[in-house]
């Protein structure tokens, strides 16, 4: 059994070691619980999400409702990867070629990141497609409701 902790007496206080602190635990939201009937646990922790075009959020929503409505319809797995693809882009350019925009860094570094994330988004979306158009019905649902907790 282990013994409890003294408290900190003058000459440890004065010797300068410090007292221990423990980090807070991260703080969980209630369980949601899914279609198929599966308990979620939600992490309330900060997050960040993008603006992106009227036009992509038109097409994210018919991707997803489409997906939602027939989940056993062929093609769903291409245009979800498409749309992934597209939210990759839009997410970079967000966050990264906008900021530098903004910072006025100058045409050639702009163009230079502008290169440097468009291979990145490609490298990407490559890798995310192979996975996404292997996925079965539930596995697309998932993903689906996923992107649809983003858009919120």
């Amino acid at each position: 059994m282990a013994t409890p902790a003294k408290p900190a007496t003058k000459s440890t206080a004065k010797s300068g070691a410090k007292p221990v602190v423990k980090a807070a635990s991260t703080i969980r939201a209630k369980p949601a619980t899914s279609t198929s009937g599966a308990s979620v646990h939600v992490a309330v922790e900060p997050f960040l999400r993008f603006r992106h075009s009227p036009e992509l959020q038109a097409r994210t929503d018919a991707v997803l409702t489409a997906l939602e409505a027939s989940p056993a319809l062929a093609g769903h797995g291409d245009a979800l990867a498409d749309l992934v693809a597209e939210l990759t882009e839009a997410g970079m350019n967000f966050y990264y070629l906008r900021a530098l925009k903004d910072a006025q860094v100058g045409f050639v570094v702009e163009q230079s990141a502008r290169l440097a994330m468009s291979g990145a988004v490609k490298l990407i979306s490559s890798v995310s497609r192979k996975f996404i158009v292997r996925m079965d019905d539930a596995q697309l649902l998932v993903v689906a409701r996923h992107i649809r907790h983003l858009a919120r």
